[in-house]
């Protein structure tokens, strides 16, 4: 086994050659999801699953007040759109306008932006994580120690099953005859809770599209319709990753939907998922 000092020098003879996106991004991430692979034993499944709802647990304090934020902009949606209907002739006024309802009511716009960027930031960085130990032909082990802190370098073969999955590969099913493979039980599951975690987070669709009615203009039908495509189109994100990426990373975008979902519920309640709720029973209708 090589000394400790002779895996330092290695360390920062590699350090060297990483790039700025790798060692301010990816390699403490990449460190903070090996910390977890050493409590859990060496489980690479429970560890992405612990990293993951840390992670969560810890953007809470930027993404709870952007939830509440998003959730108020959009309840308020309906008057921003009759105030750029009066002033559509005048910017500047409408400008004025907008900042004093904006004051009036306690909303700050941009206080969603930043939790987004973050959130961004760590998932384009978890995917290089996930490409660097998990993708390829080459030993895990050794794509894993490249980027690792010494203390936290792990020796032998890594253990990617977890469950059915091999979370090197794809969850996909292939079948003879079909062009494409049929995606795994995991990654339709994963799909389905970033769908839901999407709806809730969604106002309801008849009362968007009786807000829609009620304005003039087509900026609040431009508005309903734009919600209900993205509600849509992260779940088959969710699948073209699944298809094209290891399914280490779909664990982890499974676990974050999941957190996602429960996080919002408890601001804003089941948001676009209540006539569904209340159809099985989940809550009680107040019509």
């Amino acid at each position: 086994m090589p000394s400790l000092g002779f895996r330092r020098t290695c360390f920062i003879k590699r350090k060297e050659k990483m790039s700025l996106l790798e060692t301010i991004f990816v390699q403490p991430l990449l460190n903070g999801l090996l910390v977890f692979y050493h409590l859990f034993a060496n489980n690479l499944g429970l560890s992405v699953i612990g990293f993951t709802v840390f992670i969560r647990l810890a953007l809470v304090p930027l993404t709870t007040p952007s939830m509440r934020s998003m959730h108020k902009m959009r309840e308020l949606a309906p008057e921003l759109s009759k105030l750029k209907e009066k002033h559509k002739k005048d910017k500047t006024r409408l400008m004025q306008a907008q900042a004093d309802f904006y004051k009036k009511k306690g909303v700050n716009p941009m206080a969603g932006c930043l939790p987004q960027i973050v959130q961004l930031v760590i998932l384009i960085a978890l995917f290089q994580v996930f490409i660097q130990m998990l993708s390829g032909n080459g030993e895990i082990a050794q794509k894993i120690n490249r980027l690792a802190y010494p203390p936290l370098q792990v020796e032998g073969v890594v253990n990617t099953k977890f469950v059915y999955l091999d979370l090197a590969r794809p969850d996909t099913i292939p079948v003879e005859g079909l062009p494409i493979p049929l995606p795994g039980p995991f990654l339709i599951a994963a799909a389905l809770v970033q769908f839901l975690s999407s709806k809730m987070m969604a106002p309801m669709v008849a009362q968007q599209k009786k807000k829609a009615a009620k304005t003039k203009g087509q900026l609040d039908d431009i508005m309903a319709s734009t919600q209900q495509q993205m509600i849509y189109l992260f779940p088959l994100l969710t699948l073209v990753i699944g298809f094209t990426f290891a399914s280490g990373l779909v664990l982890y975008w499974f676990i974050f939907s999941l957190f996602q979902g429960v996080q919002q519920y408890f601001v804003s309640g089941w948001g676009g998922l209540t006539p569904w709720v209340t159809k099985i029973g989940l809550v009680k209708s107040n019509g």
